[in-house]
């Protein structure tokens, strides 16, 4: 066997497995939410943040992909479902890892799983993890050339959160320029300019996430009535 025909196998697959994890989310009624972003663009920040916000009407579920095992994080030793998964040399979390994460989890008890990808914008194959919403963190001390140096990860974006925003007055950071950048790569996507840290504009981002589930419930619902 070719090394062409080995990779086509591992990505047939990987489909599989993504397809069988979609399935086994719409079946429980959960949004799966892939994270992606930079190493410290702030996805633990924006995790607890939700949380914070929604937990009272939304029972939240998480995934966090690591490269190397590690304790908790402090909002982890809570009640929220919580599932670590170490994907090594990995470059991002694949759907064979997600699919054994979601063994681990109480799908029952999640109406929102948010799944922490690895800090890493650089795309290598494919990255389809069997999740409904594909939402991009970038954060204003990155810089704003962010979609236009990784636009092929933005592409897949149907999201994009600007943390950080309360750096913008201390900061060359061109917001227009940025918006331009991501709707380039990715028309008509919405743009949620925010900060974990004060809160300022979260609600925009919990509007979405919340809207967004009941219209996948309502998919969900009439697909499985057929």
């Amino acid at each position: 066997m070719s090394v062409n025909q080995r990779i086509s196998n591992v990505e047939i697959r990987q489909e599989h497995t993504a397809r069988d994890n979609l399935a086994r989310l719409e079946v429980e009624g959960v949004l799966g939410v892939n994270l992606m972003a930079a190493p410290g663009a702030g996805k633990t920040s924006l995790i607890q943040r939700t949380v914070e916000v929604l937990s009272p009407s939304l029972r939240i579920g998480i995934v966090e992909a690591t490269p190397s095992v590690g304790g908790p994080e402090p909002l982890y030793e809570s009640e929220v479902p919580w599932v670590q998964v170490t994907t090594g040399a990995a470059p991002h979390l694949d759907a064979a890892m997600l699919s054994q994460a979601l063994r681990r989890i109480p799908l029952t008890a999640v109406d929102i799983l948010l799944v922490e990808n690895v800090g890493n914008l650089i795309r290598e194959g494919p990255c389809e993890l069997g999740l409904q919403a594909n939402v991009i963190i970038a954060s204003v001390p990155e810089g704003d050339d962010k979609p236009y140096r990784y636009s092929e990860i933005y592409r897949d974006a149907d999201a994009v959160i600007l943390n950080k925003t309360d750096l913008l007055g201390s900061s060359a950071f061109d917001i227009e320029f940025f918006r331009r950048g991501v709707e380039l790569i990715k028309p008509g996507v919405p743009v949620f300019p925010l900060s974990c840290r004060t809160g300022a504009d979260l609600y925009r981002w919990i509007d979405w996430l919340a809207l967004t589930r009941k219209y996948a419930l309502a998919t969900m619902t009439a697909t499985s009535g057929r």
